[in-house]
């Protein structure tokens, strides 16, 4: 076990479950090029749309692509949530 194992329990190049939110509207039809993320859009009563997906990532070089392609679609990051190892 790596040193930066043993601090965080978890290492970049492993599978990791994580949680992102963006401010806008990403249809479903986009789960595919985002690596199979669940994607849901709810409307706030400000009716300000956000997105959240949910999934699983092979490891932080997948995620670093969901958020290329999120950054090259104009959406306004909000947050990245680490969720589980699996």
């Amino acid at each position: 076990m790596s040193e930066s194992e043993i601090r965080h329990g978890f290492t970049f190049d492993k599978p990791g479950k994580y949680r992102v939110c963006v401010e806008g509207f990403v249809d479903e039809r986009w789960s595919a090029r985002l690596g199979g993320m669940k994607i849901d859009t709810r409307t706030h009563w400000d009716n300000r749309q956000v997105t959240t997906l949910v999934g699983e990532m092979l490891d932080q070089a997948a995620l670093a692509g969901v958020l290329n392609t999120l950054y090259e679609l104009h959406l306004t990051l909000l947050s990245v949530e680490f969720l589980k190892n699996d």
